[in-house]
């Protein structure tokens, strides 16, 4: 055969060939036909099955591999050789658009289309990260890949296709076939108000607050007035939502009773808000300045007797209550917070740090619960004392009711007192 010198050949027998067909026989030899352009496509297919994977990747490389030889290595049993072979196809593809090579551009989606239900994840994860943006791969292996159960294989491609429509979206968010799929649906360049809709109705707190962060994302009026009232509960959204392109009149509105006085200053001071609202925002935020400025020079960094004796005179007046506890956690104040919990509780500040001290978020929730708070101060005490992450912290139940059963609670209670002892 042209192309093979029969001086460095063995017979075909050695390498499982055609009779008669003969090739290099050194492995160096062989690895340098498997890459070449030029070696005869005959060889190359022959050379699939060669007992070394250094010949066979080289193949795996080769642009000029024919797609009997590519489906051949699509079964390979290592796992390298075949995530050679999908980033290989993966680059090709787009280059294959011409009519003249329409056949050639089938056959090269076939085989990847084949890698693609490959049980290695990484062999998946190459073809995701080649293919995640380019407008013209086929739905079904787009489809395939948004569906995929590993979130390195799906999430690019959720994030990223141009070809998932509203419905496919939607698909995904109702099934969510990786844990990571409605936070990568929420990060795509642009969601509609029906995806956005399906974002908010999720409990998934992390995804919502990247949808809230996402500029391009359109959120309905009445969805995000929705999600104001929810921030309650959820600090981490604040900042998001006041830094929204839009923002309605009402959700300002919301947004400044309860946001920390840095963000007040930010949303008193958006170019978008017509004057008298702009002007209402802006006293409150001299307000809160105001109030702030009166605080003792000490409240900052109170010592615990200070702490304790200053929630011990709120409830001796009447005064300890659950707003007390939330300011004091929009001050960032954790040492009087802690010691307006314990009072309030019934317990001594010890507990509560020690339910801090655990990043129990079980605890924290159940003092709060004795102390007779809500889900509100749970949620604020929880991030303030324990510095649990956003996607750690134990939120409210339907109708805003503590998540945890009261025997739930009591135990926990009774297991942080027998700690002290």
């Amino acid at each position: 055969m042209s192309g093979t010198s029969s001086r460095d050949g063995l017979g075909g027998d050695d390498l499982g060939l055609k009779p008669g067909r003969k090739v290099a026989s050194g492995e160096a030899t062989r690895v340098r036909l498997g890459a070449s352009t030029a070696t005869e496509p005959d060889v190359l297919r022959d050379l699939a099955g060669d007992s070394s994977v250094t010949v066979r990747a080289a193949l795996a490389l080769n642009p000029a591999a024919p797609s009997q030889t590519n489906d051949a290595l699509a079964g390979d049993p290592d796992e390298r050789v075949r995530i050679l072979l999908a980033r290989k196809l993966a680059a090709l593809a787009p280059s294959l658009s011409a009519a003249d090579q329409a056949q050639l551009r089938r056959e090269t989606w076939q085989t990847l289309t084949a890698l693609v239900a490959d049980e290695a994840v990484r062999v998946r994860a190459t073809i995701a990260d080649a293919v995640k943006d380019m407008p013209a791969a086929p739905r079904e292996l787009i489809l395939r890949l948004a569906h995929d159960t590993e979130v390195s294989v799906s999430e690019p491609v959720i994030r990223l296709s141009p070809l998932l429509t509203t419905y496919d979206l939607l698909a995904l968010l109702a099934k969510a076939p990786a844990p990571g799929t409605t936070l990568a649906v929420a990060r795509r360049a642009r969601l509609d108000e029906a995806v956005s809709d399906a974002i908010a109705a999720s409990a998934d707190n992390v995804a919502i607050r990247a949808m809230l962060a996402n500029p391009l994302a359109q959120i309905r009026e009445a969805t995000l007035d929705a999600l104001v009232a929810r921030s309650v509960e959820h600090t981490d959204w604040h900042e998001p939502l006041v830094r929204r392109p839009s923002l309605p009149p009402r959700a300002a509105r919301m947004l400044s009773e309860i946001v920390a006085t840095h963000l007040l200053e930010v949303l008193a001071t958006r170019a978008d808000l017509a004057p008298p609202l702009a002007e209402e925002l802006r006293s409150r935020l001299l307000a809160r300045l105001q109030f702030d400025a009166k605080e003792p020079a000490d409240r900052a960094k109170p010592t615990a007797e200070q702490a304790l004796a200053d929630a011990r005179a709120l409830a001796e007046h009447g005064k300890l209550a659950e707003e007390a506890v939330l300011d004091a956690a929009r001050r960032g104040e954790a040492r009087y917070a802690a010691a307006l919990l314990a009072v309030a509780a019934g317990t001594s500040v010890s507990v509560v740090d020690r339910a801090a001290s655990l990043r129990s978020a079980k605890g924290l929730v159940s003092l709060v619960w004795q102390a007779g708070f809500t889900m509100r101060a749970a949620v604020a005490l929880q991030s303030l004392l324990a510095r649990l992450a956003p996607d750690a912290l134990l939120t409210a139940g339907p109708g805003g009711n503590f998540p945890l059963a009261v025997e739930e609670m009591r135990w926990q209670l009774e297991f942080l007192g027998r700690m002290g002892r």
